[in-house]
Protein backbone atom coordinates (compact mmCIF):
# COMPACT_ATOMS: atom_id res chain seq x y z
CA UNK A 1 0.00 0.00 0.00
CA UNK A 2 2.83 2.39 0.90
CA UNK A 3 4.54 1.67 -2.43
CA UNK A 4 1.33 2.40 -4.32
CA UNK A 5 0.81 5.64 -2.46
CA UNK A 6 4.38 6.71 -3.19
CA UNK A 7 3.94 5.93 -6.88
CA UNK A 8 0.56 7.70 -6.98
CA UNK A 9 1.75 11.00 -5.50
CA UNK A 10 3.48 12.23 -8.69
CA UNK A 11 0.35 11.32 -10.71
CA UNK A 12 -1.88 13.22 -8.29
CA UNK A 13 0.50 16.19 -8.37
CA UNK A 14 0.48 16.18 -12.18
CA UNK A 15 -3.33 16.23 -12.45
CA UNK A 16 -3.55 18.83 -9.69
CA UNK A 17 -1.12 21.08 -11.58
CA UNK A 18 -3.11 20.66 -14.81
CA UNK A 19 -6.36 21.42 -12.98
CA UNK A 20 -4.95 24.58 -11.40
CA UNK A 21 -3.60 25.80 -14.74
CA UNK A 22 -6.99 25.24 -16.39
CA UNK A 23 -8.68 26.96 -13.47
CA UNK A 24 -6.43 29.99 -13.87
CA UNK A 25 -7.08 30.13 -17.61
CA UNK A 26 -10.88 29.79 -17.32
CA UNK A 27 -11.21 32.16 -14.38
CA UNK A 28 -9.17 35.00 -15.85
CA UNK A 29 -10.78 34.45 -19.24
CA UNK A 30 -14.11 35.30 -17.59
CA UNK A 31 -12.59 38.23 -15.72
CA UNK A 32 -11.00 39.59 -18.91
CA UNK A 33 -14.31 39.40 -20.77
CA UNK A 34 -16.15 41.09 -17.87
CA UNK A 35 -18.34 38.03 -17.39
CA UNK A 36 -19.62 37.35 -13.86
CA UNK A 37 -17.66 34.45 -12.47
CA UNK A 38 -17.41 32.50 -9.21
CA UNK A 39 -13.88 31.48 -8.23
CA UNK A 40 -15.22 28.53 -6.23
CA UNK A 41 -17.30 27.32 -9.18
CA UNK A 42 -14.34 27.51 -11.56
CA UNK A 43 -12.09 25.71 -9.08
CA UNK A 44 -14.65 22.92 -8.67
CA UNK A 45 -15.16 22.65 -12.43
CA UNK A 46 -11.51 22.54 -13.52
CA UNK A 47 -9.73 20.96 -10.57
CA UNK A 48 -12.06 18.91 -8.39
CA UNK A 49 -14.51 17.54 -10.95
CA UNK A 50 -12.31 17.91 -14.03
CA UNK A 51 -8.67 17.04 -13.34
CA UNK A 52 -9.21 14.87 -10.28
CA UNK A 53 -11.87 12.70 -11.93
CA UNK A 54 -9.43 12.16 -14.81
CA UNK A 55 -6.87 11.10 -12.21
CA UNK A 56 -9.33 8.45 -10.98
CA UNK A 57 -9.32 6.94 -14.49
CA UNK A 58 -5.51 7.10 -14.81
CA UNK A 59 -4.82 3.56 -13.42
CA UNK A 60 -7.18 2.07 -16.03
CA UNK A 61 -5.56 4.05 -18.84
CA UNK A 62 -2.10 3.08 -17.59
CA UNK A 63 -2.95 -0.62 -17.51
CA UNK A 64 -4.48 -0.48 -20.98
CA UNK A 65 -1.44 1.36 -22.35
CA UNK A 66 0.95 -1.23 -20.87
CA UNK A 67 -1.17 -4.10 -22.17
CA UNK A 68 -1.41 -2.71 -25.70
CA UNK A 69 1.83 -0.83 -26.42
CA UNK A 70 2.66 0.63 -29.80
CA UNK A 71 5.09 -1.74 -31.49
CA UNK A 72 6.44 -2.26 -34.95
CA UNK A 73 4.08 -4.17 -37.19
CA UNK A 74 0.86 -3.42 -35.31
CA UNK A 75 0.46 0.36 -35.47
CA UNK A 76 -2.89 0.31 -37.28
CA UNK A 77 -4.36 -2.20 -34.84
CA UNK A 78 -3.04 -0.26 -31.84
CA UNK A 79 -4.42 3.03 -33.19
CA UNK A 80 -7.85 1.44 -33.54
CA UNK A 81 -7.66 -0.03 -30.02
CA UNK A 82 -6.60 3.28 -28.47
CA UNK A 83 -9.24 5.18 -30.44
CA UNK A 84 -11.86 2.93 -28.84
CA UNK A 85 -10.20 3.39 -25.44
CA UNK A 86 -10.27 7.17 -25.94
CA UNK A 87 -14.00 7.06 -26.63
CA UNK A 88 -14.67 5.00 -23.50
CA UNK A 89 -12.36 7.24 -21.45
CA UNK A 90 -14.23 10.35 -22.57
CA UNK A 91 -17.63 8.81 -21.86
CA UNK A 92 -16.53 7.75 -18.37
CA UNK A 93 -14.80 11.08 -17.67
CA UNK A 94 -17.78 13.18 -18.72
CA UNK A 95 -20.12 11.02 -16.65
CA UNK A 96 -17.86 11.41 -13.62
CA UNK A 97 -17.78 15.18 -14.14
CA UNK A 98 -21.58 15.34 -14.25
CA UNK A 99 -22.08 13.09 -11.22
CA UNK A 100 -19.42 14.77 -9.08
CA UNK A 101 -20.71 18.29 -9.84
CA UNK A 102 -24.25 17.20 -8.98
CA UNK A 103 -22.91 16.08 -5.57
CA UNK A 104 -20.37 18.84 -4.85
CA UNK A 105 -22.18 22.00 -6.02
CA UNK A 106 -24.72 22.06 -3.15
CA UNK A 107 -21.94 21.30 -0.61
CA UNK A 108 -19.83 24.33 -1.64
CA UNK A 109 -22.81 26.65 -1.87
CA UNK A 110 -23.18 26.73 -5.66
CA UNK A 111 -26.75 25.45 -5.72
CA UNK A 112 -27.78 22.84 -8.26
CA UNK A 113 -25.51 22.05 -11.18
CA UNK A 114 -26.67 23.05 -14.66
CA UNK A 115 -24.64 20.73 -16.87
CA UNK A 116 -26.32 22.00 -20.01
CA UNK A 117 -27.47 19.90 -22.92
CA UNK A 118 -25.99 16.44 -22.46
CA UNK A 119 -26.21 15.67 -26.20
CA UNK A 120 -23.74 18.52 -26.73
CA UNK A 121 -21.78 18.16 -23.50
CA UNK A 122 -20.44 14.69 -24.30
CA UNK A 123 -19.01 15.71 -27.73
CA UNK A 124 -17.62 18.93 -26.21
CA UNK A 125 -15.74 17.04 -23.48
CA UNK A 126 -14.58 14.49 -26.05
CA UNK A 127 -12.53 17.12 -27.88
CA UNK A 128 -10.92 18.06 -24.57
CA UNK A 129 -10.22 14.42 -23.71
CA UNK A 130 -8.82 13.83 -27.19
CA UNK A 131 -5.90 15.98 -26.02
CA UNK A 132 -5.70 14.60 -22.49
CA UNK A 133 -5.73 10.88 -23.34
CA UNK A 134 -2.84 10.91 -25.89
CA UNK A 135 -0.84 13.12 -23.50
CA UNK A 136 -1.26 10.60 -20.68
CA UNK A 137 -0.37 7.64 -22.92
CA UNK A 138 2.67 9.46 -24.34
CA UNK A 139 3.99 10.24 -20.86
CA UNK A 140 3.51 6.61 -19.86
CA UNK A 141 5.43 5.34 -22.88
CA UNK A 142 8.25 7.84 -22.39
CA UNK A 143 8.57 6.85 -18.72
CA UNK A 144 8.51 3.16 -19.63
CA UNK A 145 11.25 3.67 -22.23
CA UNK A 146 13.36 5.63 -19.75
CA UNK A 147 12.84 2.91 -17.13
CA UNK A 148 13.86 0.16 -19.56
CA UNK A 149 16.99 2.10 -20.51
CA UNK A 150 17.87 2.60 -16.84
CA UNK A 151 17.30 -1.10 -16.11
CA UNK A 152 19.46 -2.11 -19.06
CA UNK A 153 22.22 0.21 -17.89
CA UNK A 154 21.99 -1.26 -14.38
CA UNK A 155 22.15 -4.83 -15.76
CA UNK A 156 25.20 -3.96 -17.86
CA UNK A 157 26.92 -2.39 -14.87
CA UNK A 158 26.12 -5.45 -12.75
CA UNK A 159 27.45 -7.77 -15.46
CA UNK A 160 30.67 -5.74 -15.64
CA UNK A 161 31.07 -5.91 -11.85
CA UNK A 162 30.50 -9.66 -11.89
CA UNK A 163 33.08 -10.04 -14.65
CA UNK A 164 35.60 -8.04 -12.62
CA UNK A 165 34.89 -10.14 -9.52
CA UNK A 166 35.32 -13.38 -11.44
CA UNK A 167 38.50 -12.06 -13.01
CA UNK A 168 40.10 -11.83 -9.56
CA UNK A 169 39.60 -15.48 -8.71
CA UNK A 170 41.77 -17.09 -11.43
CA UNK A 171 44.35 -14.30 -10.98
CA UNK A 172 44.59 -15.07 -7.27
CA UNK A 173 44.61 -18.84 -7.85
CA UNK A 174 47.44 -18.55 -10.38
CA UNK A 175 49.55 -16.51 -7.96
CA UNK A 176 48.81 -18.83 -5.03
CA UNK A 177 49.77 -21.92 -7.03
CA UNK A 178 53.00 -20.21 -8.09
CA UNK A 179 53.77 -19.55 -4.44
CA UNK A 180 53.11 -23.19 -3.53
CA UNK A 181 55.19 -24.50 -6.43
CA UNK A 182 58.20 -22.54 -5.15
CA UNK A 183 58.34 -24.71 -1.99
CA UNK A 184 56.91 -28.02 -3.18
CA UNK A 185 60.35 -29.62 -3.66
CA UNK A 186 62.11 -27.82 -0.80
CA UNK A 187 59.53 -28.70 1.86
CA UNK A 188 56.69 -31.06 0.79
CA UNK A 189 55.03 -30.85 4.23
CA UNK A 190 54.85 -27.09 4.01
CA UNK A 191 53.49 -27.29 0.45
CA UNK A 192 50.86 -29.78 1.61
CA UNK A 193 49.75 -27.43 4.41
CA UNK A 194 49.58 -24.53 1.96
CA UNK A 195 47.43 -26.57 -0.44
CA UNK A 196 45.07 -27.43 2.43
CA UNK A 197 44.67 -23.75 3.33
CA UNK A 198 44.21 -22.86 -0.34
CA UNK A 199 41.46 -25.47 -0.52
CA UNK A 200 39.75 -23.87 2.49
CA UNK A 201 40.02 -20.45 0.89
CA UNK A 202 38.59 -21.61 -2.44
CA UNK A 203 35.77 -23.44 -0.67
CA UNK A 204 34.94 -20.30 1.27
CA UNK A 205 34.92 -18.23 -1.91
CA UNK A 206 32.82 -20.70 -3.93
CA UNK A 207 30.24 -21.55 -1.24
CA UNK A 208 29.93 -17.99 0.05
CA UNK A 209 27.12 -15.62 -0.93
CA UNK A 210 27.12 -14.66 -4.61
CA UNK A 211 27.25 -10.96 -3.88
CA UNK A 212 29.43 -8.02 -4.79
CA UNK A 213 29.26 -6.70 -1.23
CA UNK A 214 30.00 -8.54 2.02
CA UNK A 215 30.37 -7.46 5.66
CA UNK A 216 33.92 -6.51 6.55
CA UNK A 217 33.98 -9.34 9.11
CA UNK A 218 33.55 -11.88 6.32
CA UNK A 219 36.17 -10.17 4.17
CA UNK A 220 38.62 -10.47 7.09
CA UNK A 221 37.89 -14.21 7.35
CA UNK A 222 38.80 -14.62 3.68
CA UNK A 223 41.95 -12.54 4.19
CA UNK A 224 43.03 -14.63 7.18
CA UNK A 225 42.81 -17.81 5.09
CA UNK A 226 45.09 -16.20 2.52
CA UNK A 227 47.50 -15.00 5.22
CA UNK A 228 47.72 -18.57 6.57
CA UNK A 229 49.07 -19.64 3.17
CA UNK A 230 51.62 -16.82 3.14
CA UNK A 231 52.71 -17.53 6.73
CA UNK A 232 53.50 -21.08 5.68
CA UNK A 233 55.58 -19.68 2.83
CA UNK A 234 57.51 -16.95 4.68
CA UNK A 235 57.40 -18.40 8.22
CA UNK A 236 58.80 -15.89 10.74
CA UNK A 237 59.72 -13.37 8.02
CA UNK A 238 56.08 -12.40 7.59
CA UNK A 239 54.31 -10.34 10.23
CA UNK A 240 50.68 -9.57 9.45
CA UNK A 241 48.34 -7.75 11.80
CA UNK A 242 44.64 -7.04 11.27
CA UNK A 243 43.01 -4.40 13.47
CA UNK A 244 39.33 -3.66 12.80
CA UNK A 245 37.30 -1.17 14.82
CA UNK A 246 34.10 -2.76 16.20
CA UNK A 247 31.82 -0.18 14.55
CA UNK A 248 32.89 -1.21 11.03
CA UNK A 249 32.83 -4.99 11.39
CA UNK A 250 29.38 -5.13 9.75
CA UNK A 251 30.14 -2.39 7.21
CA UNK A 252 29.70 -3.57 3.63
CA UNK A 253 32.80 -3.68 1.42
CA UNK A 254 33.41 -5.16 -2.05
CA UNK A 255 34.13 -8.88 -1.91
CA UNK A 256 37.83 -9.75 -2.36
CA UNK A 257 38.85 -6.15 -1.71
CA UNK A 258 41.65 -6.80 0.80
CA UNK A 259 43.37 -9.92 -0.52
CA UNK A 260 44.85 -8.30 -3.68
CA UNK A 261 46.06 -5.32 -1.62
CA UNK A 262 47.75 -7.54 0.96
CA UNK A 263 49.17 -9.75 -1.79
CA UNK A 264 50.66 -6.67 -3.41
CA UNK A 265 52.15 -5.56 -0.07
CA UNK A 266 53.72 -8.96 0.53
CA UNK A 267 55.15 -9.12 -2.96
CA UNK A 268 56.56 -5.61 -3.10
CA UNK A 269 56.84 -4.70 0.60
CA UNK A 270 59.91 -6.72 1.53
CA UNK A 271 62.18 -4.68 3.78
CA UNK A 272 65.39 -3.90 1.87
CA UNK A 273 67.76 -4.82 4.71
CA UNK A 274 66.04 -7.58 6.71
CA UNK A 275 64.05 -9.25 3.87
CA UNK A 276 61.13 -9.33 6.30
CA UNK A 277 57.59 -8.35 5.40
CA UNK A 278 55.46 -6.39 7.85
CA UNK A 279 51.85 -5.84 6.76
CA UNK A 280 49.18 -4.09 8.79
CA UNK A 281 45.50 -3.90 7.86
CA UNK A 282 43.32 -1.47 9.79
CA UNK A 283 39.75 -0.25 9.30
CA UNK A 284 37.74 2.45 11.03
CA UNK A 285 34.67 4.60 10.61
CA UNK A 286 35.13 8.27 9.80
CA UNK A 287 31.72 9.97 9.81
CA UNK A 288 29.76 8.57 6.88
CA UNK A 289 32.78 6.73 5.46
CA UNK A 290 34.47 3.39 6.03
CA UNK A 291 38.25 3.81 5.82
CA UNK A 292 40.60 0.87 5.22
CA UNK A 293 44.40 1.12 5.39
CA UNK A 294 46.96 -1.43 4.21
CA UNK A 295 50.57 -0.63 5.21
CA UNK A 296 53.88 -2.36 4.59
CA UNK A 297 57.53 -1.63 5.41
CA UNK A 298 59.03 -2.01 1.96
CA UNK A 299 60.70 0.49 -0.33
CA UNK A 300 57.47 2.31 -1.16
CA UNK A 301 56.62 3.69 -4.57
CA UNK A 302 59.43 4.63 -6.93
CA UNK A 303 59.34 7.99 -8.68
CA UNK A 304 57.02 8.07 -11.68
CA UNK A 305 53.49 6.82 -12.32
CA UNK A 306 52.12 3.86 -10.41
CA UNK A 307 52.05 0.64 -12.43
CA UNK A 308 48.95 -1.34 -11.55
CA UNK A 309 48.76 -5.04 -12.18
CA UNK A 310 45.62 -7.09 -12.68
CA UNK A 311 44.65 -7.07 -8.99
CA UNK A 312 45.03 -3.33 -8.37
CA UNK A 313 43.46 -2.39 -11.71
CA UNK A 314 40.54 -4.67 -10.90
CA UNK A 315 40.02 -3.02 -7.51
CA UNK A 316 40.14 0.47 -9.02
CA UNK A 317 37.54 -0.46 -11.66
CA UNK A 318 35.21 -2.11 -9.19
CA UNK A 319 35.34 0.84 -6.80
CA UNK A 320 34.57 3.18 -9.69
CA UNK A 321 31.64 1.03 -10.80
CA UNK A 322 30.21 0.71 -7.29
CA UNK A 323 30.77 4.21 -5.89
CA UNK A 324 31.72 6.57 -8.71
CA UNK A 325 33.25 9.74 -7.30
CA UNK A 326 32.13 8.83 -3.75
CA UNK A 327 35.26 6.75 -3.07
CA UNK A 328 38.99 7.28 -2.57
CA UNK A 329 41.84 4.96 -3.58
CA UNK A 330 45.23 6.43 -2.73
CA UNK A 331 48.83 5.15 -2.59
CA UNK A 332 51.23 7.10 -0.34
CA UNK A 333 54.84 6.58 0.67
CA UNK A 334 55.23 6.74 4.45
CA UNK A 335 57.87 8.94 6.06
CA UNK A 336 59.00 5.97 8.15
CA UNK A 337 59.38 3.87 5.00
CA UNK A 338 56.96 1.62 3.20
CA UNK A 339 53.67 2.18 1.44
CA UNK A 340 50.16 2.90 2.67
CA UNK A 341 47.08 2.16 0.57
CA UNK A 342 44.00 4.10 1.68
CA UNK A 343 40.47 3.19 0.63
CA UNK A 344 37.50 5.31 1.69
CA UNK A 345 33.97 4.24 0.71
CA UNK A 346 30.47 5.20 1.92
CA UNK A 347 29.58 3.57 5.23
CA UNK A 348 26.76 1.08 4.70
CA UNK A 349 25.60 -1.97 6.59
Amino acid sequence: MQRRLTAGLPVFAYFTAVGLLLFGYRYFERVASRTPVSMVEQLVNELVTGAWTAALLYPIVARFARTYPFEKGCWILRLAQHAGALLLFSLAHTSLIYGSRWLIYPIVGQGSCDFGLLAARYPMEFFHDAIAYPTIVSILYLNARHLRAAQLEAHLAQARLENLRLQLQPHFLFNALNTISSVVYEDPRKADAMIARLSDLLRSTITGPDSQMVPLDREIETLELYLDIMRQRFEDKLSAKVEIAPEVRQALVPHLLLQPLVENSIRHGIHPSSSAVNVTVTAERDGDQTRVFVRDNGRGLPNGPLRRGTGLSNIAERLQQLYGSAHTLRFDNLQTGGLQVTIAIPYRT
